[in-house]
């Protein structure tokens, strides 16, 4: 099933669309657009990606339809978080899809669209009559390249304006989200559920530009993860880690790369004891490499994947204590996957 996107700021737009005289809604991909079509989609979303790379976030926001533009900080802090990533960046147009509501009917719940062949699904909730279009861009050139995604409304005036602004990595320790997709079957077929798991996450994660849109790739992306959910992972219930002896309460587990390569981020809430231990740093550095070694040992293909494991020690909304470790530190011996290693082979 398609993701599907709650919009507030595009359910605003009634007033502000021009009505048309479509009869249902309709999806172009930029080769089935006319060259003016193109033209006009691709230089006001390369306007808008100079904006944000010169941070000229007045200008952005002036370019933004009002219903975005009277709660703008939202996008701004976006910006500010983005513009150093990618202010010297090459932004190149990836894909442009001319999205035509015009003849939906007020009030309609679901919109979707079935844009090109192999077919792309768009999928809102409470979609306005009105015309939009979605254009997805790249900025590569740069050490952390992003891909972008700008909804655009067209305002009553013809001008095609920003509705809904999203950026996110195109890959992470070196490599994208079919490079994730390749190894996270390799894992699988080894019934490495952990490894493959996480890595077929992270290729959804990539592959996959905004949560509303889907394809048979990446459905069968998705249903290739679900595949492979491992029974134990920490959820709506914790996962108990038994440590000769000491028992934690492990509330999460995910994959970061805040020390550059890819490691395995793991939350854990201390008991009473436990959090006492914390406060001498050895003592707090031992049981935390014993939580380490515990995970190990209930799941040894974890090296193959990750270079080391971060551990945190929460405390309501803070920390306690937090390590970082290579694997080969955690249990002399193991060898440290580094970022750039290969996929696992059959």
């Amino acid at each position: 099933m398609p993701a599907k996107l709650h919009l507030p700021a595009i359910l605003a737009l009634g007033a502000f669309m021009l009505p048309g005289a479509a009869s249902a809604a309709s999806c172009k991909t930029q080769s089935q657009m006319t060259a003016a079509q193109r033209d006009a989609l691709s230089s006001t979303a390369r306007s808008m990606m100079a904006e944000v790379q010169h941070d000229d976030t007045q200008g952005l926001r002036a370019n933004t339809i009002p219903a975005v533009a009277s709660d703008f900080s939202g996008i701004a802090a976006s910006v500010d978080t983005l513009k150093p990533v990618v202010q010297l960046a090459t932004i190149t147009v990836d894909s442009l899809y001319l999205l035509d509501a015009t003849g939906e009917a007020p009030g309609t719940a679901q919109t979707q669209f079935f844009c090109g062949t192999p077919l792309v699904v768009l999928t809102f909730n409470g979609l306005p009559p009105g015309s939009y279009a979605l254009a997805i861009l790249h900025a590569t050139g740069i050490p952390k390249p992003q891909q972008i995604a700008l909804i655009l409304a067209e305002s009553v005036d013809h001008r095609w304006m920003l509705g809904g602004f999203y950026a996110k990595p195109m890959m992470e320790a070196g490599h994208d989200g079919l490079w994730y997709w390749v190894s996270a079957r390799k894992y699988a077929e080894k019934n490495m559920a952990w490894d493959a798991w996480f890595y077929y996450h992270l290729a959804a994660d990539f592959l996959d530009p905004v949560d509303f849109l889907s394809s048979p790739n990446l459905d069968k992306l998705q249903h290739e993860e679900e595949k492979v959910h491992p029974a134990n992972l920490p959820g709506q219930q914790p996962l108990q880690l038994n440590a000769h002896g000491a028992t934690f309460q492990v509330t999460s587990v995910d994959t970061t790369v805040t020390f550059g390569p890819l490691d395995l981020e793991v939350h854990y809430t201390p008991d009473p004891t436990q959090a006492a231990q914390l406060r001498d740093p050895s003592g707090a550095r031992r049981q935390v490499t014993q939580l380490m070694t515990a995970l190990l040992e209930l799941h040894p293909d974890l090296p193959a994947a990750f270079h080391g494991i971060w551990v945190q020690a929460d405390n309501g909304s803070g920390s306690l204590f937090s390590l970082e470790l290579p694997m080969d530190q955690i249990v002399p011996g193991t060898p440290a996957r580094s970022s750039g290693a290969a996929p696992l082979t059959p």
